[in-house]
């Protein structure tokens, strides 16, 4: 295995890490769209598969990065226990791994976080540290890991987690290997760096396509600048893809193995919620209805008649907060 993290991953990696996280995790399943909406809308020659990672345990895609790096950490780094900050699904796959592994953890969230996604954590037994916005937060969860010498489980990057969410990535090609197309979505970049590394392997035709909110398109703007970028503020209601910069290597996966990075408002968030939810029966937070928004939207032209996978990246949101953004 190569210590350099500027180099590509390797399908014997990929393999590796999903050999390691084994039965630990879900084998999500495949869902295909054939009501007569979708059909009316994209034509009877496309087909649309949904890799329904909202069945992660966690409700997310993120437990897979978040408990390989765990997994890693010596005796001594599991001793000392480890932080992570995050909109709330990282925090809960952090939580969840420590609780796994019998590892003391200790949070950043957002103080304007999803009251779900801080009871799960809560339950999964992970202390809690509130920042009033992101900028700040990387701030503390730098503190905390120097003060108190915990081991920072980044939110998306490093080569280890894109291993991880590789192995989503490996699922999907097994599962759907005659792919035209995947679309992922992009926060800081952590899933489509190891999706789109594992797709490309596997399957070098296929095209992968990032999707960002307009309002937190960090990764977009470093594609147009041909370096990792950062964004002023993050303002969409997609607030698990909302980092607030890209970083070095989920950066250079992207840019290696993805064609194209697209940009979806928050009205075609919500568009794609609703057609979630009555198309395939899915209730999805906003990032998990980004790649769905960016099929019926900036690249449903260029899919048309194509064989094409969506990743609906997960669902951790209250009834009351879902009921209000599909109905605006």
């Amino acid at each position: 295995m190569t210590n350099n993290v500027s180099e590509p991953l390797t399908i014997e990696e990929i393999r590796n890490a999903a050999s390691a996280l084994g039965s630990r995790l879900h084998r999500t399943p495949i869902h295909s769209l054939h009501g007569t909406e979708s059909q009316s809308e994209f034509g009877l020659q496309t087909q649309i598969h949904l890799k329904l990672e909202l069945f992660q345990l966690t409700g997310t895609f993120k437990a897979r990065g978040a408990l390989l790096n765990m997994l890693r950490l010596t005796r001594e780094e599991a001793a000392r226990g480890v932080t992570a900050i995050s909109a709330g699904n990282h925090a809960i796959a952090v939580a969840f791994a420590a609780r796994e592994l019998g590892v003391n953890a200790k949070v950043v969230m957002f103080s304007g976080a999803n009251s779900l996604r801080i009871a799960l954590c809560e339950g999964y037994g992970a202390q809690i540290e509130f920042a009033p916005n992101a900028h700040a937060g990387f701030e503390l969860v730098e503190r905390i890991a120097g003060d108190e010498g915990r081991t920072l489980i980044h939110p998306f990057e490093g080569r280890t987690t894109a291993m991880g969410t590789a192995t989503l990535g490996l699922e999907l090609c097994e599962q759907l290997p005659d792919l035209d197309a995947v679309l992922v979505p992009i926060g800081g970049g952590g899933l489509c760096a190891g999706v789109s590394s594992a797709v490309k392997l596997l399957n070098p035709a296929c095209r992968v396509f990032g999707v960002e909110p307009e309002g937190a398109d960090s990764m977009y703007r470093s594609f147009q600048a041909g370096e990792p970028r950062s964004i002023e503020r993050v303002a969409t209601i997609a607030d698990s893809l909302g980092a607030p910069y890209s970083l070095p290597i989920s950066f250079e996966m992207c840019r290696r193995n993805v064609e194209e990075i697209v940009r979806v408002s928050d009205a075609q968030l919500r568009d794609a919620m609703r057609f979630l939810l009555r198309n395939a029966k899915l209730a999805v937070e906003p990032a998990g209805a980004a790649a769905t928004a960016a099929l019926r939207g900036p690249l449903k032209a260029t899919l048309c008649g194509k064989r094409v996978a969506l990743i609906v990246c997960g669902s951790n949101i209250d009834a009351a907060t879902y009921a209000r953004l599909i109905s605006e």
